[in-house]
């Protein structure tokens, strides 16, 4: 496993790196929490096959956030793709009922025939909640949507095969730890167990550096599909 700084290009300085501020003073520090929180983020030891990078985040959902933007990889081939926000009011959020949340956007594309299951949105969905939930990550607060959509070809594309994405949008509360900061290290690890597994690909072992379970009791979509005609 790689360490997630290995992948980031963000090579700012000073209280940018810690997420955006846009409307605040420059004089304004970033909270300790919020820029240990995005430290950790860098620190995460992730798996092989994800592609990830800082993003520009939201400017207008909460006073300090940071995104990164995600991308299984098999060969030349994206078979996931995602991103993941953390925001946080030092003040709190009622909504929220804490000061960070952690807001994702995962997308691939599934066999023809899967779209059928009538049960697919919740079985993803139960991915999201048994990704947090085989680390033993605390959360509070999940709500979120699983979207499917269909894609016929036509004309000169004819030649392909219809396809079904997938969505999934959900944001949920980490429960903060020691100086009100949460593990977000482990959340994005369990998130990127969550993107490799609608990728199709199968878990990991277990880290015995990490402390946790990598995809314990989960069952992966199957590899979908090979590149697509042009």
């Amino acid at each position: 496993m790689a360490a997630a700084q290995g992948h980031f290009s963000d090579h700012s300085d000073g209280d940018e790196q810690a997420g955006d501020t846009a409307g605040k003073p420059e004089t304004n520090p970033v909270p300790p929490a919020f820029r240990r929180a995005v430290e950790a983020l860098r620190s995460a030891r992730l798996r092989p096959e994800v592609e990830i990078d800082p993003t520009r985040p939201p400017q207008r959902l909460a006073p300090y956030s940071y995104a990164l933007e995600a991308a299984v990889v098999d060969g030349e081939e994206d078979l996931a793709d995602g991103r993941l926000v953390l925001l946080h009011d030092p003040a709190g959020h009622d909504a929220w009922k804490g000061t960070f949340r952690l807001v994702t956007l995962v997308r691939a594309e599934l066999e023809p025939e899967m779209a059928s299951d009538p049960l697919l949105p919740e079985v993803c969905w139960s991915w999201l909640t048994g990704a947090l939930e085989a680390r033993g990550l605390p959360y509070g607060e999940a709500s979120g949507t699983v979207t499917q959509a269909g894609s016929h070809y036509f004309g000169g594309l004819a030649e392909r095969r219809p396809a079904t994405q997938i969505e999934i949008r959900a944001s949920w509360t980490p429960q903060e730890g020691l100086g009100g900061v949460p593990d977000t290290a482990a959340h994005l690890t369990a998130w990127c167990d969550l993107l490799c597994q609608i990728a199709g690909l199968p878990p990991t072992a277990p880290d015995p550096g990490a402390g946790t379970i990598s995809g314990a009791g989960v069952v992966s979509l199957p590899q979908r599909r090979g590149p697509q005609q042009p």
